[in-house]
């Protein structure tokens, strides 16, 4: 499985963290895909920098985020990004392609539905 993930770097005292694509059996500091982004945690208002195009690509194939990586991607915006994505995909459609049934179906629909009449007048005078 892919994972989005911290990966330390930097001096003693002074952690740096990049936000990396790997394989979620390879170890913290180990072999990975692609870096996409970096964090910095002593520098509270610039510490955070992710490639919003890459983060989402990797969230469209299937990576999944650690804990942090998702309060880190839900902080720069991403997972609010992608969300919108989604629901615009549900609302228009476009997950489901159209066909020529299925552009027939509904107005065949609207024309089997049963008329009730009101029955009320010929209850009302007997015709025999």
């Amino acid at each position: 499985m892919v994972r989005i993930r911290l990966r330390r770097v930097g001096r003693k005292k002074a952690p740096v963290y990049r936000l990396v694509v790997a394989d979620s059996r390879s170890p913290r500091d180990g072999k990975f895909i692609e870096i996409i982004g970096q964090y910095s945690p002593r520098q509270s208002d610039v510490g955070l920098n992710i490639k919003v195009d890459r983060a989402l690509y990797w969230l469209s194939v299937g990576a999944q985020p650690s804990d942090t990586a998702r309060s880190l991607l839900r902080k720069a915006g991403v997972m609010k990004t992608r969300h919108e994505q989604m629901l615009a995909r549900k609302l228009d459609g476009s997950a489901v392609p159209l066909t020529e049934k299925a552009e027939e179906a509904p107005v065949a629909a609207a024309d089997a539905v049963p008329v009730v009449e009101d029955r009320a007048d010929e209850d009302a005078s007997p015709e025999e």
